[in-house]
């Protein structure tokens, strides 16, 4: 185990990995539009291939110094079982916003389109939201119950194939996380997302989150707070100030 990097370097880590991150899902979103413009089917199927395989190198090469949240619901559960503090996880929630949305920028202008549209994709049905709970508490069961049976080091992949997965199981493509859905706002393309509809996803991925912490809970109530600190790369874990 390392010692904690500063948390200025941790902030960095959830800056880039999180631009990368919404770079990845909106840039591969774009791509599949003008490589299949009509299929819908196989434009989320390469949008979701992209989106499983480029997470799972994110975490990797981003873990190591913050543990690879790139996730304020997350963040806040690491925080609620003792991974980090309170004080660096709400540190963390703007460093994952503002990642998201300069990730957006970065893979609109990487096709050649303006800087910032504002995505006019309404999705907030009553289908898409309960969708967008199920996908959170099924996102952080895989990190934390990996975490808490000490075997954190498969995290990655797992996060990666759930979400790839979630793509196709929940009929809202499975955001199952704040700072995406707002990055997410600012790019009028496939993967984008109507202003209106966020606050109902993140209420939603709130919700599903403190689900899945009771579920974590009650499921592996016999864990001691140095393994419940051990949250995406098991090497990486906050120490007490």
């Amino acid at each position: 185990m390392t010692n904690t990097p500063p948390l200025a370097r941790r902030l960095l880590a959830e800056l880039l990995g999180s631009a990368f991150l919404a770079a990845l899902v909106i840039g591969s979103g774009i791509a599949a539009q003008t490589l299949s413009p009509n299929d819908v089917g196989l434009q989320l199927f390469e949008n979701a291939a992209a989106t499983a395989a480029g997470l799972y190198t994110i975490i990797l090469m981003f873990g190591p110094v913050s543990g690879g949240h790139f996730n304020p619901v997350v963040s806040l559960a690491d925080a609620s079982f003792g991974g980090i503090s309170w004080r660096n996880a709400l540190a963390y929630v703007p460093a994952q916003v503002a990642g998201c949305v300069l990730g957006a920028v970065a893979a609109n202008g990487m096709f050649s389109l303006a800087a910032i549209s504002v995505s006019t994709h309404h999705r907030a049905t009553s289908a898409h939201l309960f969708s967008e709970a199920i996908a959170t508490a099924g996102l952080l069961l895989v990190i934390f119950s990996l975490a808490r049976s000490k075997r954190a080091s498969t995290a990655p992949a797992a996060v990666g194939a759930y979400i790839g997965a979630a793509y196709f199981f929940t009929s809202s493509a499975s955001f199952a996380n704040p700072a995406i859905s707002v990055g997410r706002m600012f790019s009028n393309t496939f993967a984008g997302i109507a202003p209106a509809s966020v606050p109902g996803y993140i209420v939603a991925q709130l919700i599903g989150g403190a689900c899945a912490i009771l579920a974590v809970r009650v499921l592996y109530p016999d864990v001691t707070p140095a393994e419940a600190a051990e949250v995406v790369m098991p090497h990486y874990q906050e120490q007490p100030a």
